[in-house]
């Protein structure tokens, strides 16, 4: 959502789906591995993607390290261990957090809970041993894995008149 391109893309490996609008690393990438099994997917939902292209959201990135982090903080203050891609939306909600406060407002922020985090004891093990690294996907990977897009169809950005 923050470095891919908002373009028509299949939704699947097997191309079995229409093509669709959203923010995409192209259908054949393959991301490496992280601990947020559940983010490791080429694209974004077309209704969250077409949010992004309205300014309806904007979207964040976060190093896994950062989540892990948020993760257990939630976990030491709520009670309950958040599985990974949860983690996500908690580190934006404690930056919001810090934000409202350093600038003396009180804001209500809403995340969305998408599961906990029992099934992924062993990646906050790692987390904690030091054995999870940040990474960051090159310029020159996107540029690759979306190279085939300039043959698709473009989606409308009249919002923006782009593209």
């Amino acid at each position: 959502m923050t470095r891919a391109p908002f373009a028509y893309d299949h939704g699947d490996t097997a191309k079995m789906t229409p093509l669709l609008p959203m923010h995409t690393l192209g259908h054949d990438f393959v991301p490496e591995a992280i601990h947020a099994g559940g983010l490791r997917y080429h694209g974004m939902a077309p209704l969250v993607s077409q949010a992004i292209v309205e300014g309806l959201v904007t979207p964040r990135a976060y190093h896994q390290g950062a989540c892990f982090e948020a993760g257990l903080t939630w976990a030491r203050t709520e009670g309950f261990i958040p599985a990974p891609e949860t983690s996500h939306a908690i580190a934006a909600a404690i930056d919001e957090a810090k934000k409202a406060k350093l600038e003396g407002k009180e804001k209500v922020i809403l995340l969305c809970w998408s599961g906990h985090g029992l099934m992924d004891l062993s990646a906050y093990d790692s987390y904690l041993a030091g054995r999870l690294v940040d990474h960051e996907l090159a310029d020159e990977d996107i540029a690759k894995s979306t190279a085939f897009l300039k043959d698709l169809p473009k989606p409308s950005l009249a919002k923006t008149g782009k593209w």
